[in-house]
């Protein structure tokens, strides 16, 4: 293997492994769709305020009929807090606007050991509360909604569902919340009914299901909407789009963590602005009932699959995810019967490396005879130094003399890098492995080791496979060579531990085999 295929190959794994964590994929960035007035990105602060006296309709609307006599006026004068009590979580919801103020996760601790909140307190825009699209775009954030029952604690009082339905009616209109709550499981029924209201928008609310507001490298955090087969994930720098039909979710999502709205019928659209610095995403509805499923908690495949609304997708694998998804899933068999993350991804490594060993043992054949020939190139060198072509052409005469493939050598390489590429992404975005204990000091194998044993431990294996493997380069392009280790190493300081044993695990492996080549050929 010749010098320009081996910095190649090198260069190119560099770019691909660096690209991937140093950098976020930069989601697709969309013009302002250009749909009609009534149908542009709409940012609430800019809705016109309605003239007073005028109600929520414009001046030129005709005064529809009240709703029916059986939705009694709403008499609560002050606001309260409902407490919703699961196995799973513990959740805030308010009567004054009917929205969520606080969402807790238990099965999930933060670095203090306390249980993950996804919501602490709302943000600009709350979550799941309406906003009109004309009038006063905030009336239904202001008003004080009747509750029909107070605490639901489901995981005391024995009940797998609660009910709670909230209900604000006046003069003129009428609107209601109602949510059903399972003590098993982290989506809730979710149910919307407006009458003589202008049409709205609902959305996930500013920074709902965002737990790690640092945000991991190489992760996506904020607004994402799956529409038809297309996924959109946005920042801060996205511009507004507007999404007219086909919306099968919409999201706020971090690393680990997401709070996601399934419409389960017929939506006008959904809307992605920015109010402020904060990138918020919402549905645009007309007045009647609608019906959803919503969703607060860990981006975990299986819960996400069973939704059967295609919210699993949210999980990106990254490019190679065809890869990902087989690994991920034997991964995941293995700790079923090991119990430990840390052992399945040592035999996950063992496994995936086991079809790579005859490519490999002809790579190591190929480099041996690419070793062996040296001195015939170098006299080609000096020979036809003056004359580039007669060189190549004189070179490649040898190598088919000899039977000798240059890039046999990096075949292997290339092969590794989509399976390392996709593990990689399972190992820095499957929840499963967040807080997942291996041995010792490595108490977090989502997280990287806090003693930089294992990364360093990694460069000094990549020195020794480099030591026992035959080279065809000149002493002086060896030594730089040598530099590599020191560059994985200080660039595998901060990634997740699981990922630094799968690749220390690899290289042990590769020296193995290369020690029973070299003492095979010997």
């Amino acid at each position: 293997m010749d010098k320009r295929t081996i910095l190649a190959v090198t260069l190119s794994l560099i770019v691909l492994i660096g690209w991937s964590y140093f950098f976020q994929r930069k989601p697709a960035q969309h013009a302002p769709a250009s749909t009609p007035a009534a149908q542009s990105p709409l940012k609430p602060e800019t809705l016109p305020e309605t003239p007073a006296g005028a109600g929520a309709a414009a001046e030129d609307t005709p005064v529809k009929p009240p709703p029916p006599p059986e939705y009694p006026v709403t008499k609560d004068a002050r606001a309260r807090e409902i407490i919703v009590e699961t196995d799973l979580y513990r959740a805030v919801i308010s009567t004054q606007g009917a929205i969520v103020t606080s969402w807790q996760l238990k099965d999930f601790k933060d670095s203090d050991g306390r249980p993950v909140m996804l919501l602490k307190r709302p943000g600009v825009i709350p979550p799941l509360g309406i906003i009109f699209e004309s009038g006063d775009r905030n009336l239904p954030q202001k008003v004080i909604y009747s509750a029909d029952t107070k605490n639901i604690i489901l995981s005391e009082q024995g009940m797998t569902e609660g009910e709670l339905t909230l209900v604000y009616r006046d003069q003129s209109m009428y609107i209601s919340k109602k949510f059903v709550f399972r003590n098993d499981s982290y989506d809730v029924d979710f149910y919307v009914k407006t009458v003589n209201t202008p049409s709205y928008l609902l959305p996930i609310g500013t920074g709902f299901g965002i737990f790690d507001k640092e945000g991991r490298q190489g992760s996506h955090q904020g607004p994402v909407i799956l529409s038809d087969s297309d996924k959109t994930e946005f920042t801060e720098k996205s511009d507004n789009k507007y999404f007219p039909e086909g919306i099968r979710w919409i999201a706020q999502e971090d690393q680990y963590f997401t709070a996601a709205l399934i419409p389960l019928g017929r939506i006008e659209g959904a809307e992605f602005w920015k109010d402020g610095a904060s990138p918020e995403i919402a549905l645009r509805l007309k007045p009647g009932e609608h019906n959803f499923i919503f969703y607060a908690g860990p981006k975990e495949y299986d819960r996400l699959k069973q939704l059967n609304a295609g919210l699993e997708h949210i999980i990106d694998f990254g490019w190679f995810s065809i890869v990902a998804m087989p690994l991920f899933w034997v991964l995941k068999f293995f700790y079923k019967y090991l119990g430990n993350y840390g052992w399945a991804i040592i035999l996950l490594t063992i496994l995936v490396r086991v079809p790579f060993i005859p490519i490999l043992h002809k790579s190591q054949q190929s480099m041996k005879k690419m070793q062996k020939l040296q001195p015939l190139m170098a006299e080609l060198k000096e020979k036809y130094k003056k004359d580039p072509q007669r060189l190549q052409k004189e070179t490649m005469l040898l190598y088919k003399k000899h039977k000798v493939n240059p890039v046999g050598g990096c075949l292997p390489l290339l092969l590794q890098i989509p399976v390392f590429i996709a593990l990689y992404n399972v190992l820095l975005k499957a929840i499963e492995l967040r807080g997942a204990p291996f041995i010792l000091w490595i108490t977090d194998l989502s997280a990287k080791d806090p003693y930089y044993v294992l990364p360093i431990v990694m460069g000094l294996s990549m020195v020794i496979q480099q030591k026992m493997t035959p080279t065809a380069m000149d002493p002086k392009q060896a030594k730089i060579m040598m530099l590599m280790p020191v560059v994985f190493t200080f660039m595998f300081l901060t990634f997740p531990a699981g990922l630094v044993i799968y690749w220390l695990v690899n290289n042990i492996l590769g020296i193995i085999q290369q020690y029973y080549a070299n003492k095979k050929a010997a």
